[in-house]
């Protein structure tokens, strides 16, 4: 059990010794950074409560399947997680296991409850059946009501470690592991594009070393990456902010990223606000 899972040891022993004490919760909350493994944790707990414990086991083999009755995990609808799929999943709720001893519902992105859903889950909550378990997960606790954090268990995840990206990843780029951020969800979708964070490594590493005409001309990664522009801008800081050892010239260059940062989520013209960033930048370093 949580054999494929990384990181958060400690929180896998205490499940590991409350699911062999029997000392399960009927209802927990899960918290901490969006892409750390939260909802991996979540239905490796439900596989085993509701596994039946012979070699042939059937609640496992439909879970596996993604078939399993027992089991349902909640995610939001659009933008919000509705009133009517709380409604829902207490309707389903009341009925008795049909495979499993147990039912378990995950509720993803729990923060996307309305209050009014949210208030509507209490009523499960103070007094659930025998043999139900539920698990919100959260990257946003704020945004839960306390009513509802007081009648579960609350499970704080911690961000992965460097050290732990830097195995999953397979690197010792320490950008690259930093950029991560602590997230698997974001290491996974870096190592998609690790070419395009190559590439703009070089254009940052050569600011102080070629004209600003040739920068400009050499910079069209970042005018045609409107969509993924404030991760790879990220990305620069992470860079940047390396060299402020080096040279002082890096902090005003990542207080520049900042800024231009800022302009394009106030929705600035893209391009003039990349022309302002390198041509600052630049000037920072050969004015």
């Amino acid at each position: 059990m949580f054999e494929n899972i990384i990181g958060n040891e400690k929180i896998k022993q205490t499940f590991l010794d409350a699911l062999n004490s029997g000392n399960i919760s009927h209802s927990y909350l899960f918290v901490g950074k969006a892409g750390i493994g939260k909802k991996q944790f979540a239905k490796e707990i439900a596989k085993k409560v509701m596994c039946l414990g012979d070699e042939k086991c059937e609640s496992c083999q439909k879970f596996n399947a993604n078939s399993n009755p027992d089991f349902q995990i909640i995610d939001p609808d659009g933008k919000s997680i509705k009133i009517e799929q709380i409604r829902n999943m207490q309707s389903k709720i009341l009925e008795k296991p049909i495979i499993s001893s147990k039912k378990v519902y995950i509720i993803d992105n729990s923060e996307l409850m309305s209050e009014e859903s949210q208030n509507c889950l209490l009523k499960t909550l103070e007094e659930p059946p025998e043999y139900a378990m539920i698990i919100l997960i959260s990257s946003n606790e704020n945004r839960i009501i306390q009513t509802i954090k007081s009648r579960c268990i609350i499970v704080r995840f911690e961000d992965l470690t460097n050290e732990e990206i830097s195995k999953y990843l397979n690197t010792q780029d320490i950008d690259i592991i930093k950029l991560c951020d602590g997230s698997l969800e974001k290491a996974d979708h870096i190592q998609e594009k690790k070419e395009i964070y190559y590439k703009l490594r070089d254009i940052a590493n050569n600011l102080e070393k070629k004209s600003l005409i040739d920068v400009l001309n050499n910079s069209e990664l970042l005018y045609n990456s409107k969509d993924d522009i404030i991760e790879l801008l990220d990305y620069l800081n992470v860079i940047f902010f390396e060299k402020c050892k080096e040279n002082i010239n890096y902090s005003k260059a990542v207080s520049i990223v900042e800024k231009v940062k800022k302009k394009i989520n106030a929705n600035n013209n893209f391009d003039m606000s990349i022309d302002y960033m390198l041509i600052h930048i630049w000037e920072e370093f050969n004015g």
